[in-house]
């Protein structure tokens, strides 16, 4: 039986390790919805050797990588991946970055190291841009009220449904794909304010109000968001992985959630 030891079962790791389940496999996770705790050494070493992949998708902690701090020296020999950010591309001023494009010239600097060690273990680093799915959505943030649209005409961004995630994952890890980085976005950049027009399409609502960057009083986090503009080209997934994403636009992706609720 394939054995997959999971660090950090959160939003996407979770629906990863559903899919695998239902193809046969053992999962075994850390985090709050696994069943080892990441600070049991010697439990989450007992289980590293019985694995034969490793998916982390635990972020940056005080500028440096846990798992990698943590359990790095006996990883070598397993198949790894790890779950990383577009963010390490930094602000392109709207062009279109792939694998090939710099980085760690942006804010995520951090975690731009974290994906260069990961890298260098021999790892499939997967960048992803924006997460969206059920519960997680331009849908419900509009609902919540907390949804904005911001009056910057040429920011653009890429984003990806999770089920798409889990099927570029999936894929990589049943065809043993070839160690390096893989971007899987969808085929759509655009901008954040032509998402939340949607969502409000599909809702039946009024699009809140454009504002400014200062009326919107965003918190640091969000202007950070918005400091950033690239598009994500996702065709070595394409190429590599033989992946398509399911829902190539938002168009699409939140549509398939708002069907489902």
């Amino acid at each position: 039986m394939s054995r997959l030891l999971i660090f950090g079962l959160g939003y996407t790791a979770s629906r990863i390790a559903d899919a695998l389940r239902g193809r046969g496999w053992e999962v075994r996770a850390t985090g709050s919805a696994g069943d080892l705790d990441f600070a049991d050494r010697q439990g989450v070493l007992a289980a590293l050797d019985d694995a034969s992949h490793v998916l982390s998708s635990v972020p940056p902690a005080e500028e440096s990588d846990p798992v990698l701090d943590g359990f790095g020296e006996v990883l070598e020999d397993k198949w790894l991946g790890y779950l990383s950010s577009t963010g390490v591309y930094g602000d392109a001023q709207g062009a279109w970055v792939d694998e090939s494009a710099p980085v760690g010239t942006g804010r995520r600097t951090a975690r731009a190291e974290c994906d260069s060690r990961w890298l260098r273990l021999g790892a499939r680093v997967f960048r992803l841009p924006g997460i969206y799915g059920p519960g997680r959505s331009a849908l419900d943030r509009v609902r919540a009220g907390k949804a904005h649209r911001i009056d910057l005409p040429e920011q653009v961004f890429s984003r990806v449904h999770v089920d798409d995630i889990v099927t570029g994952v999936v894929t990589a890890i049943e065809s043993d794909a070839p160690e390096g980085a893989y971007n899987l976005s969808d085929d759509l950049p655009t901008s954040q304010n032509a998402v939340i027009e949607e969502a409000c399409r599909l809702l039946g609502l009024e699009p809140p109000p454009l504002l400014s960057m200062e009326e919107a009083d965003l918190s640091p986090m969000a202007r950070g968001f918005y400091a950033e503009n690239r598009r994500v080209a996702n065709g070595k997934a394409k190429r590599a992985l033989g992946w398509e994403p399911l829902y190539p636009t938002y168009r699409e992706g939140l549509a398939a959630i708002r069907a489902r609720e």
